[in-house]
């Protein structure tokens, strides 16, 4: 019984970490509300996802809050501009499904050309946060660096977003009870397959912290 209550025990881990996302996704949901803070927010979500409950390093809210401070100017820039971006599309997605009515071939093929847009947003918005997370780079970087790793590594870009959809018709199926969870959860997931392509570009290691000082955890 002794092993059971055991800090260390799988069980308590695992449980651990659920609680952990739990919150995460609390103070996530809470820091989006005022919208201009949902790029700053969605960064340090994918930062203190990998670096605390997947790499166990440093403190839930001091990572959190770390990334957030120092990621604010350009997260909330481009989180505003995909903000807007997808309204606009929502609206027209509503338009073509309207358009479904009074013309069915017009209206299809406005559906398909902004479910289309909708989802390249979606996908964009799947790297541009996480290499905001990682790396000091220019706007001009991370647009062109996300075309490009969505692209270049298709598979998981459409696994990715597979996951992205899944995790939204749980949230409606469950008249919204797991979206206290769901916004960490999905980035855990996700972050599986994204530090696979991330790693590909990372430059190699400057050797032992002892030596160098930095922990490069992302490298694990």
């Amino acid at each position: 019984m002794s092993g059971f209550f055991n800090i260390d025990n799988p069980l308590f881990t695992v449980l651990s970490k659920i609680a952990d996302l739990l919150v995460l996704s609390i103070i996530y949901l809470l820091l989006c509300i005022p919208i201009i803070t949902i790029g700053p927010a969605t960064t340090a979500l994918y930062y203190t996802v990998v670096k605390v409950i997947r790499r166990d390093r440093g403190y839930l809210f001091r990572e959190f809050f770390k990334s957030f401070r120092l990621n604010f100017k350009k997260g909330a820039i481009v989180g505003v501009v995909i903000t807007i971006i997808q309204l606009i599309l929502a609206f027209d997605l509503y338009y073509a499904w309207s358009m479904l009515e009074v013309d069915s071939k017009k209206g299809s093929i406005l559906l398909g050309v902004f479910l289309a847009l909708f989802a390249f947003t979606i996908i964009f918005t799947m790297y541009v946060f996480p290499l905001l997370s990682r790396f000091e780079i220019s706007y001009g970087q991370m647009i062109k660096s996300s075309i490009f790793m969505s692209i270049r590594h298709i598979l998981y870009t459409i696994l990715m977003l597979l996951v992205v959809i899944a995790s939204v018709i749980l949230v409606i199926l469950s008249n919204f009870m797991l979206i206290v969870i769901m916004p960490a959860l999905t980035i855990f997931i996700n972050s599986f397959m994204m530090e696979n392509v991330l790693k590909k570009y990372m430059p190699d290691s400057q050797g032992p912290p002892e030596e160098t000082g930095v922990d490069e955890w992302y490298l694990e």
